[in-house]
C-alpha cells in the first residue's frame, strides 16, 4: 500500500519503521530533520499535497490539534492533495471536538477519516506493541486494520468519529493521576521506614499493581528520570479533559490538580549533578505530639507531602518523580 506518513518524531519514525519493514511504500515530507537513514529508507516528497496526492492513505503523527489542521488544510496540505477514496489517519493526540470538524471537512472532499491515537510511548513504538483507539466507521477501520497490526497489538474502534480521541483523553486521565498516586505511594512508605522496592514487590501482587507501579515505579525507586514523553504534551492532554468536562458538565477534581503539578513542573528542576545518583529519600525525623518536627533555624517544619518534580532532560522533555517533603511556615507559638 502506498503511504504518506507525516511526522517523523519520536514515535512516528519508528512506526513508519514498521510500516516500511511489512512491505508498504512510505512516504515522507521534506523536513531538515530528516536523518540519512530516513531518507534511504523512505521516498521524500516536498509537501504533504504532494505526498498525499501519490498516496491511498495518509498518516499523521503530530503533536497538537493546531499541527494536525495546519497539516490537513494550510497551504500544500493533506486536504489539497486528496483524491476521493483517500483515507486519512491521524494518530496524534488532539481535541475530540475538533477531530469531528476536521473528518467533517475531508469527508466533503470525498475522503474517509479515522482518529487513531496510540498509548504505550516511544517503547510501545519501537516494540510494535502500541495500544491504539480507533474513532470512525467500520469499514475505514477494517481498511486500516491491517496497518495498524502492523504497529500495535490492542486495536479496537471504540466508536464514531472522535471516540478514538475521546477514549486517550480518559487514557492520559488515568496515567496522571496514577503516576502522582505512585510516587505518594512510594514517598510514605519510604517517609515510613520501609523500603519502598519492597513495598512495590509486594504492591504488584495486588489490587494496586498496574504499568504505572510497574514501570514507574521502578523509575522512581532507581532515581532515573530519562523522559519518554514531554511534560508539556501530557500537560496538553489534561487540558483537553478539562475543557471537555466543562463542556459536559462533568467535574474532573483529581484531574485538575494533578493538571496543576505538571503545569508547574517545569520550574522544578534538579541540577544535573545530581541526577541518577541519589538514593530514594529513607531520612525519619521523630515526631512530636505537637506535629511533624521543626527545622533547626528555619522555623519551619517538615511536612509529608510529597509533591512531583519534573527533572529537564537535554531532549527538551521532562519525567515526573516525588521529590523531597516541602517545608511551609509555622505561625509562631
Amino acid at each position: 500500500m502506498k503511504i504518506a506518513f507525516i511526522g517523523l518524531g519520536i514515535m512516528g519514525r519508528p512506526m513508519a519503521g514498521h510500516l516500511k519493514a511489512a512491505g508498504h511504500d512510505i512516504t515522507v515530507v521534506e523536513r531538515a530533520s530528516l536523518t540519512a537513514e530516513d531518507r534511504a529508507a523512505f521516498a521524500v516528497a516536498p509537501d504533504a499535497a504532494t505526498a498525499t496526492a501519490g498516496a491511498e492513505v495518509a498518516i499523521l503523527m503530530v503533536p497538537d490539534t493546531p499541527d494536525v489542521e495546519a497539516v490537513l488544510f494550510g497551504a500544500k496540505g493533506v486536504a489539497a492533495g486528496l483524491k476521493p477514496g483517500t483515507l486519512v489517519i491521524d494518530m496524534s493526540s488532539i481535541s475530540p471536538t475538533a477531530t469531528k470538524a476536521f473528518a467533517a471537512k475531508i469527508a466533503a472532499k470525498g475522503g474517509d477519516y479515522l482518529d487513531a491515537p496510540v498509548s504505550g510511548g516511544e517503547v510501545g513504538a519501537k516494540q510494535a506493541t502500541l495500544t491504539i483507539m480507533v474513532g470512525g466507521s467500520e469499514a475505514a477501520f477494517e481498511r486500516a486494520k491491517p496497518l495498524f497490526d502492523v504497529m500495535g497489538k490492542n486495536v479496537t474502534l471504540v466508536g464514531p468519529t472522535g471516540a478514538g480521541q475521546t477514549c486517550k483523553v480518559a487514557n492520559q486521565i488515568i496515567v496522571a493521576l496514577t503516576i502522582e498516586a505512585v510516587a505518594e505511594a512510594l514517598t510514605f512508605a519510604s517517609k515510613a521506614g520501609a523500603d519502598p522496592a519492597k513495598v512495590r514487590q509486594a504492591l504488584m501482587g495486588g489490587l494496586a499493581t498496574s504499568r504505572i507501579l510497574e514501570l514507574h515505579g521502578e523509575r522512581m525507586i532507581k532515581r532515573t528520570f530519562n523522559p519518554g514523553f514531554r511534560i508539556r504534551l501530557h500537560q496538553k492532554d489534561l487540558a483537553l479533559a478539562l475543557s471537555a468536562g466543562r463542556d459536559l458538565g462533568v467535574a474532573l477534581p483529581n484531574t485538575a490538580s494533578t493538571q496543576q503539578l505538571f503545569a508547574a513542573g517545569p520550574s522544578w528542576t534538579i541540577p544535573a549533578s545530581s541526577r541518577h545518583s541519589r538514593p530514594w529519600p529513607r531520612t525519619r525525623s521523630p515526631r512530636t505530639p505537637e506535629g511533624p518536627p521543626e527545622e533547626p533555624g528555619t522555623g519551619m517544619r517538615r511536612m509529608a507531602h510529597p509533591q512531583p518534580v519534573a527533572e529537564r532532560s537535554s531532549r527538551g522533555g521532562f519525567a515526573i518523580h516525588a521529590a523531597a517533603p516541602e517545608f511551609v511556615p509555622q505561625p509562631p507559638v
